[in-house]
Order: structure tokens, then C-alpha cells, then sequence
């Protein structure tokens, strides 16, 4: 089982910027595909983006597409998320999340392992 803290969140205006990070530790980082969610207040959770275990693909949903990127860097057992150009509909937890040996994937359900959440509040 490997253990995921996020990291990043906070307030920031509409058009700017924040990075994520997802720290893992326990069994091998690079046997795991890595994705994030997100869940806004009274929503369910979404999925934004996800990345396979050499880093090589990577999937994002529609309303992120061209604003965030996902990476990951295996030395470091930490993947990524980076937001740009954010915008007030973006405000969530994000969470981060693991799937052993398994392709990157948009469902929730085929992650096995989740961190707690970091906050991102954006202010129009």
C-alpha cells in the first residue's frame, strides 16, 4: 500500500498559477499510474488528470485540457500538477491518487490508494 500527501494548495486570483505535488511513500512509486480529482463543495468528485508509470501518457479532462499538466518524477517518488491560467470554477480539494501496475485511467473507482486533499480557492 503506498501513502500519497499532497501538497500546494491555497488561494490564489483567477489567471494565475499553482503547483501541486503528491508524495508517496511504501511500495514502489514507478509500479503506480497516478491521477488527480477533484471535488467543489456540494459536487461530485471529477477527474482532472492522469499519468502512466514512465510519465509517457497522460490524459486530462476537457475543462483543464491546455491550463494543466501532469508529470512525474520517479526519483523523487512525486507527481504534479500544474495550474495555470486558473479560473474560480477550479476551486476544489484535489486529491491524488494510485493504481498499482494498472493503465492511467479517468475513473475513480480503478484507483486503489488516495491521499487527503489539498484546497485550491480561486478569487474572481
Amino acid at each position: 500500500q503506498v501513502q500519497l500527501v499532497e501538497s500546494g494548495g491555497g488561494l490564489v486570483q483567477a489567471g494565475g498559477s499553482l503547483r501541486l505535488a503528491c508524495a508517496a511513500s511504501g511500495r514502489t512509486f514507478s509500479g503506480y499510474a497516478m491521477g488527480w480529482f477533484r471535488q467543489a463543495p456540494g459536487k461530485e468528485r471529477e477527474f482532472v488528470a492522469t499519468i502512466s508509470q514512465s510519465g509517457g501518457t497522460t490524459y486530462y479532462a476537457d475543462s483543464v485540457k491546455g491550463r494543466f499538466t501532469i508529470s512525474r518524477d520517479n526519483a523523487k517518488n512525486t507527481v504534479y500538477l500544474q495550474m495555470n491560467s486558473l479560473k474560480p470554477e477550479d476551486t476544489a480539494n484535489y486529491y491524488c491518487a494510485a493504481r498499482l501496475y494498472g493503465l492511467p485511467s479517468r475513473k475513480a473507482e480503478d484507483f486503489g490508494s488516495w491521499g487527503q486533499g489539498t484546497r485550491v480557492t480561486v478569487s474572481s
